[in-house]
């Protein structure tokens, strides 16, 4: 009886090989034809496109601003405010902390921010890449990750997203609020940045913005600021190194999608909702995260369809963490059914099979708790114009965004994972 059950164990199992090779060329051909129908729907909205400019006096006129700081100190923070501006800096270092709760109230921050300052593109831009942190988060505890990594690996990759994703807002949130309250006032308060350690860097680029209300030079600038901030706080931080980075499981970091950022968005002549984006190739630079961004801030702001479409997705629902917040014909905040002994696959082109449950996207609060972190620390990270220029030079929109296909196929791969892994244990314990 034992016998017969491994023989049925090894046919099936040959079976599932035979099946596999023989949906790879059909697999090779959908890959190509979703890559084709993305760069062909990314080349029609490159003709529509209104690509972001980087005025030349403007970066000119911030580069002789930044080569004066490499010739002085940097600001000491003061207690010769004002009482009213004391009062100020109290407040906004007590409103950062209470929405960086977790990934879901800083996500909502950021949009909020932009709905009052629509000027603030980087706020935008914020919300969205965000929701993107969130979504791998829950995937760490969704329908796929915990057959493929064990629990300590999963708790080091939250808690990776979770610094970064808290260290940029600790950081970029009260120049935000410092700006509200600019306008609120009707007078710069930018003095007052040294008081939240925010680097000098940033100072001469606040001040312009007030006077142009130029959304380009602020929106790189920060994300050049926010790239360096977390680079030695987390990206080099030797726990993040040992467990995280350095490992051979974030070789499979395309596989489990954490580097591919996404801009969920609906047009007029395709309801069906589409995705927009790019997938970085290098974590670890970040010079090449410095590019990604600014790919994703050209492509978010230069290109109407996707602007549009993106900000109405955004303004629609709230931010859960849960994948179903874009895509509830693939993914359910609640399981529909208890999970199986063994995973039965369940997607075909990307799309659920007849009849299949759909795969499970927990919120935030069902899949992680709230954590309390260290404060970052706040050594000053610019040193010279000449590093950070290069990155003031363009905005350069890439030739394909459209990942719609792509993504249905990365779902498939990520599936194909999960069941080899499957057949590995069964092989080694059957």
């Amino acid at each position: 009886m034992l016998s017969r059950g491994r023989g049925r164990g090894r046919y099936g199992l040959r079976l599932r090989k035979i099946k596999q090779f023989f949906s790879l060329p059909a697999a090779a051909w959908d890959y190509a034809v979703g890559k084709w129908h993305g760069l062909e729907a990314s080349h029609e909205m490159l003709a529509e496109a209104a690509p972001l400019q980087l005025a030349e006096d403007a970066v000119a006129g911030l580069e002789g601003e930044w080569r004066k700081l490499e010739e002085q100190q940097a600001e000491p923070v003061t207690s010769a405010w004002s009482g009213e501006e004391k009062i100020l800096i109290e407040r906004i270092r007590e409103e950062t902390s209470r929405l960086n709760r977790n990934n879901v109230t800083r996500t909502e921050a950021y949009r909020l921010m932009h709905q009052r300052h629509p000027e603030l593109h980087w706020a935008m831009l914020a919300h969205l890449v965000s929701r993107n942190g969130g979504w791998n988060m829950t995937d760490l505890a969704g329908e796929w990750l915990p057959q493929l990594l064990p629990d300590d690996k999963r708790q080091s990759v939250f808690l990776l997203l979770e610094h970064a994703n808290s260290f940029i807002f600790g950081d970029a949130f009260p120049q935000l609020l410092l700006y509200g309250e600019s306008v609120r006032l009707g007078r710069p308060l930018f003095h007052l940045l040294p008081a939240f350690g925010v680097t000098r860097f940033m100072k001469p680029v606040w001040e312009q913005f007030w006077r142009t209300r130029d959304p380009a030079p602020l929106t790189v600038a920060l994300i050049v600021n926010e790239q360096h901030f977390i680079e030695q706080r987390v990206v080099q931080d030797d726990y993040f190194r040992k467990n995280v980075l350095d490992t051979f499981f974030f070789g499979m970091q395309s596989l489990l999608q954490l580097n591919a950022v996404m801009f969920p968005y609906h047009t007029e002549a395709e309801p069906e909702l589409r995705l927009a984006g790019l997938i970085m190739e290098d974590f670890d630079d970040v010079s090449e995260r410095i590019e990604f961004g600014k790919s994703l801030y050209a492509i978010l702001f230069g290109v109407p369809r996707v602007r549009e479409g993106a900000l109405a997705f955004a303004g629609k629902g709230r931010h859960t963490g849960s994948r179903a917040d874009y895509a509830p014909h693939l993914f359910a905040r609640i399981r529909r059914e208890p999970p199986a002994a063994l995973y039965k696959e369940r997607l075909l082109g990307g799309k659920l099979l007849p009849g299949a449950a759909p795969l499970y996207s927990p919120e935030l609060r069902d899949a992680w708790a709230d954590r309390k972190l260290e404060s970052a620390k706040r050594e000053d990270w610019f040193a010279s114009a000449s590093g950070i220029m290069p990155y003031f030079r363009k905005l350069k929109l890439p030739r394909s965004f459209e990942l719609t296909g792509e993504y249905g196929l990365l779902l498939n791969k990520i599936e194909l994972a999960v069941l080899a892994a499957q057949q590995l244990r069964q092989q080694e314990h059957p």
